[in-house]
């Protein structure tokens, strides 16, 4: 892999204020599964120092630089707005489906955009030729954009840690389009999940109007793919660290010491989205129905602090102290609590500690991007045994299905599955344990790392074709000093803009005057190359002189008459129309289009997830359903069009080429039907694809305006 920059909100190392003191590694996930990335190649990583308003003395800049880091700036002000009001306090809870949560005023996008260009503006001047750029994370959605901007063939992967969520709340984000258009800046965006890829496809379909295919959507004349790339642990440092003396000897104190016979365990950051109250809620409500298991099963919950400046964060600790007492007055002892609550971090001796002492552990979460301690418990039971109750809400529930699934809302079920874990045999136990430890094993952190560059790389590795101004296409053209240039010009989506109904496409008076301009000067050589119907061009275009090719090629007028390239038999038609007609009842917003060989089901004014779920039923319909007839079905812009098989764009724009003499061809087109027009042209030709979609041609341009102001410089 060519060298990585890895960007974060935050280095993955805890500097101390005082210059004196040595730089130390910070907890969390992404430092511990980036470490290898960054450790084994030469990577730089760009991230926040976490100080605000503090200037790092320059020892400090070089020993960071030694360490291939670089800081981007943020102020104490612009944490407040950026980290803590939009990051925070927005997108964290509405991506975790707690619309609830969400204030009232949304102040700060301003600087999250500004800190965003910031970190965009620090990676392109740290960029080096070849490189990969790797960014991570809610805090920085808008950076590939703004990266995108800056260096046009960066070769740039995002990772989301957290859910993103369904469309229906994603569309609750006040500055959704913006994001989603942030995040296309990518070539791979990567997500836990294929739920959370599928409500990211779906989002780009309501809010953009894209149309995403399975694991890619093609945006400004680039594909962006997008997939699951579940993150992991370092499995194996676990296990070492599990069967560590340091570690055993503890879990034999903790054991020793343990007066109950169960012991079930908790550890999560101190956050309303790990579901702590509705677990604490479960426990409370087993010991109600389960009453034989009070003094046999303790509850051990260790809640890390975080974000403790917060006022909510606050009052949700008060709430969790104030639930712990009620239960331990409840169902207490003089010389027992049935639950503890430790709210403090754990070294990494400890936690392994726990973790081979727990009976139970209860990783709960209402919503979860992924939950690396899940897999961290499962690592750490070199045993063998322990029981795993996990959300089916994380993340980790995807990978994990040998573990105790259920639902964190369902307090009553919650309750019942603690004493069916408690039971388990020992058989069962292991069985569990056994797969789901074979299963982190296989897709460590390292694996995850490999697996999302890997693609990104092969990604770059794909053609890509640009979008060029009318001028470098016209000066490309004059140096071959042609006197006697050819068009070739589709007519839908490249001389005029698509139109939600076929209809409504008839055109303006400039483009009218353009044509009838063109064809004065070039007459045999221009030529209209479209999949309408003849009668609607030639109602649009009556001068004699416009030259037009049309229904894909059925159809030529050239000098006003019309003929027929080949006799086709149509009948078929006859078989099919009901079936589109069916589709169209049961699409409000389509409708059906025929012509004399071929019919065609549009989609355009239909719901924006509706239409292309029918049209791929659709296709798959016909294409099980009527392989035996003579025809081709093709997947055109918001429509499905199946028309006569030998019948097509180049095979009778061949023909128009071999008639008329010239030394130059330009054909431009929009959709698939254009490919066929492209794939028949000689390699030299100037071949121009109009807006997005992968393509054949050699060169690109944004709209049907641009390539209007092309064709004046013919005139």
């Amino acid at each position: 892999m060519s060298r990585v920059i890895i960007v974060s909100n935050r280095l993955p190392v805890a500097i101390p204020t005082d210059p004196t003191l040595p730089l130390t590694g910070s907890a969390g996930g992404l430092g511990t599964s980036m470490k290898g990335v960054h450790e084994t190649g030469d990577s730089l990583w760009i991230g926040w120092s976490g100080l605000a308003d503090v200037d790092l003395s320059k020892d400090r800049q070089e020993e960071l630089t030694d360490l291939r880091y670089a800081t981007v700036p943020i102020s104490a002000e612009e944490i407040r707005e950026y980290y803590d009001g939009i990051s925070n306090s927005l997108i964290w809870p509405l991506f975790h489906y707690l619309i609830h949560q969400l204030p009232y005023d949304g102040q700060g996008w301003q600087t999250y955009r500004k800190i965003n260009q910031r970190f965009a503006n620090t990676i392109a001047a740290h960029y080096q030729s070849g490189n990969a750029v790797w960014i991570h994370d809610y805090h920085l959605t808008l950076v590939p954009g703004m990266l995108r901007e800056l260096i046009p063939d960066a070769q740039i992967g995002f990772f989301l840690h957290i859910p993103f969520p369904s469309s229906e709340v994603f569309r609750a984000f006040p500055w959704r389009e913006e994001m989603l258009q942030g995040l296309l800046g990518a070539d791979l965006v990567g997500f836990h999940t294929f739920d959370y890829s599928r409500h990211f496809a779906s989002s780009l379909v309501r809010i953009l109007g894209a149309e995403p295919e399975v694991d890619r959507v093609v945006h400004e004349g680039r594909t962006v793919h997008f997939g699951a790339f579940p993150i992991s642990i370092d499995v194996t440092g676990f296990a070492k660290r599990a069967a560590s003396t340091s570690v055993q000897e503890m879990v034999q104190k903790m054991r020793s010491q343990q007066t109950e016979r169960f012991l079930g365990l908790g550890i999560d950051r101190l956050d309303y989205t790990k579901g702590i109250p509705r677990r604490l809620l479960a426990v409370e409500r087993f010991f109600d129905k389960y009453p034989d298991y009070r003094g046999q099963f303790r509850f051990l919950q260790i809640a890390v602090p975080t974000r403790e400046t917060s006022a909510a964060y606050a009052d949700f600790r008060s709430f969790v102290n104030e639930l712990v007492g009620r239960i331990n007055s409840k169902h207490g002892a003089l010389n027992a609590a049935p639950v503890h609550l430790l709210y403090r971090s754990v070294d990494a001796t400890e936690l392994s500690a726990l973790y081979l002492a727990a009976d139970l552990m209860m990783v709960t979460p209402l919503r979860d991007g992924m939950n690396l301690v899940a897999k961290e418990f499962v690592a750490s039971r070199i045993d063998g045994m322990g029981v795993l109750m996990l959300s089916e809400f994380a993340g980790a529930a995807a990978e994990l299905g040998e573990a105790i699934l259920v639902n964190p809302y369902d307090i009553e079920s919650v309750a019942d599955r603690i004493r069916d874990c408690l039971q388990m045999d020992e058989v069962e136990r292991r069985g569990r344990m056994s797969l789901l430890a074979r299963r982190i094993k296989q897709t460590d952190n390292r694996f995850w790392s490999r697996s999302f560059l890997s693609r990104l790389e092969s990604i770059a590795q794909e053609p890509r074709v640009p979008f060029c101004s009318p001028e470098s296409i016209q000066g490309q053209i004059a140096k071959r000093e042609s006197r006697k240039p050819m068009f070739l010009l589709d007519y839908d989506g490249t001389l005029i803009g698509i139109k939600d109904r076929p209809a409504m496409a008839a055109p303006d008076v400039d483009l009218v005057d353009l044509i009838r301009q063109l064809s004065e000067r070039h007459a045999d050589r221009f030529w209209i190359v479209s999949g309408r119907h003849r009668a609607d061009l030639g109602e649009w275009f009556p001068d004699a002189r416009v030259n037009m090719i049309a229904e894909h090629g059925l159809w030529v007028r050239h000098r006003g008459t019309w003929s027929k390239t080949v006799e086709v038999d149509a009948s078929w038609t006859e078989k099919l129309r009901p079936i589109l007609a069916s589709f169209a009842e049961r699409t409000p917003g389509s409708q059906i289009e025929e012509k004399s060989a071929s019919i065609a089901w549009h989609y355009r004014m239909a719901d924006p997830e509706l239409g292309p779920a029918q049209a791929k039923e659709l296709r798959l319909h016909l294409l099980e359903s009527f392989s035996n007839l003579p025809v081709q079905i093709l997947n055109g812009k918001m429509c499905v069009e199946i028309r006569v098989q030998g019948v097509n764009k180049g095979i009778t724009a061949r023909q128009i080429m071999d008639r008329f003499p010239h030394d130059c061809l330009i054909a431009a087109g929009d959709d698939q039907t254009d490919e066929d027009l492209f794939k028949t042209l000689p390699a030299d030709a100037v071949t121009i694809k109009i807006g997005n979609g992968m393509t054949g041609a050699n060169f690109r341009m944004r709209t049907p305006a641009h390539l209007r102001t092309l064709l004046r410089f013919f005139v």
